[in-house]
């Protein structure tokens, strides 16, 4: 720890009135740290600085004694990545040793895609105390969204209209997921700004975003080309063998994963495996996990990239299964630390997977699929990197 760190929690302890702090001696109430993360990611205030929860420390910003261990720390970070708080916040965990004793820093930095939700509301800080925003505060932090900042998804779809999406999907489908009950039935808001709130919809250009097209569109392909999956199935082991079958799975982004599901379930068999330290013994298994094949699909599917007009090609030949996803690896991930290490192309995508059902948590994706292949007695997952625009994901097949 510097002495700066250590001299700014000194200053945030003792400024009892800013609307930057948060102060408790609890370390199991999560939900109050998730409330807290999630109204300064918000920074209503608009002041541009991080906020602070010092876990640890009294109200009057003496500290309490806690002792700071690994497994707090580890309860703290895993807030940003669970799920809970949408979109995923940018925040650091740190335990800080001041001479009157330990706290654990929670550093959250203003979100650059406002509003950021708790469990469906939109939570900010008014002054030293925290609150719900209400309706016209909700549209200021929408209105707020940083454009130099955004990414492919958060941007406007230039010459759609509203009518070029499915509102019932987003009504019907969607809303009751990602925003809380009482949030829906207070609401008097025109559907634009419904969707803007959620980032679907940009209001200075009146045009959904590509967020919108993919998950409501009407015909997301119209106008983002490459938003399909090619799927072949291959007798043998080359492209230039006999094709059995060939789908173009397209549509809004639940049907397509739906239809991957399908698919995915209609071509997988089972066959026996020979049981570790036996020539006899043996058990029957698939040839491949079906939540290994769904898990690195729907990662697939959620970094992409989609101003690319590639789709996902998902080829399946009789000794392996070859997933292509067309923009390479994105921002922090790089070849030497994946899949320890992920960013996120998609936010937007992201969020709306995990609101969805289809992503439990983020950034488990590729390591739960590492381990259903091993309990399946397959090879572990090959990546390749060859082509700096596209990641191959190689799966062999179960030893028989």
């Amino acid at each position: 720890m510097s002495d700066a760190i250590a001299a700014e929690v000194r200053a945030l302890l003792s400024d009892l009135e800013s609307d930057r702090v948060e102060r408790t001696i609890s370390t199991k109430n999560h939900d109050k740290f998730r409330l807290a993360i999630c109204a300064f990611a918000n920074d209503f205030p608009g002041s541009g600085r991080p906020g602070f929860l010092l876990v640890g420390a009294n109200d009057d910003g003496t500290p309490s004694g806690l002792t700071v261990t690994d497994q707090l720390l580890l309860e703290l970070a895993g807030l940003r990545s669970e799920g809970r708080i949408q979109p995923i916040p940018a925040m650091t965990v740190e335990r800080v040793v001041l001479p009157e004793g330990e706290l654990a820093v929670v550093k959250v930095l203003p979100s650059d895609m406002p509003p950021v939700r708790f469990d469906g509301r939109v939570h900010i800080r008014v002054g030293p105390r925290r609150a719900i925003a209400s309706e016209q505060e909700e549209r200021v932090l929408t209105e707020r969204r940083v454009s130099s900042a955004r990414t492919f998804d958060l941007q406007p779809c230039r010459g759609a209209t509203l009518e070029d999406l499915a509102i019932e999907l987003f009504v019907a489908g969607y809303r009751p997921q990602a925003v809380s009950a009482e949030v829906i039935a207070e609401n008097g808001r025109p559907i634009e700004q419904q969707l803007a709130a959620l980032r679907f919809f940009d209001l200075r250009t009146q045009s959904p975003t590509h967020a919108g097209i993919l998950l409501f569109g009407k015909d997301p392909r119209a106008w983002l080309p490459g938003a399909y999956v090619q799927f072949l199935r291959v007798e043998g082991t080359s492209i230039a063998d006999d094709i059995v079958t060939e789908q173009e799975i397209s549509g809004d982004l639940v049907a397509v994963l739906r239809r991957l599901d399908d698919v995915t379930s209609a071509h997988l068999q089972r066959r026996p495996v020979a049981l570790p330290g036996s020539m006899l013994a043996e058990r029957t298994a698939q040839t491949y996990p079906p939540t290994a094949l769904r898990e690195l699909l729907l990662n697939a599917v959620m970094h992409r990239s989609y101003d690319s007009n590639a789709p996902v090609r998902f080829y399946w030949f009789t000794d392996r299964i070859e997933i292509d996803n067309p923009g390479g690896l994105y921002g922090a991930a790089r070849p030497e630390n994946f899949p320890s290490r992920n960013d996120y192309r998609n936010p937007v995508l992201a969020e709306a997977m995990k609101v969805l059902g289809f992503v439990n948590r983020f950034g488990r994706g590729v390591v739960r699929a590492q381990e259903e292949l091993r309990k399946n007695g397959n090879p572990p997952p090959e990546f390749a990197f060859d082509d700096p625009g596209t990641v191959r994901v190689i799966l062999r097949m179960a030893a028989s």
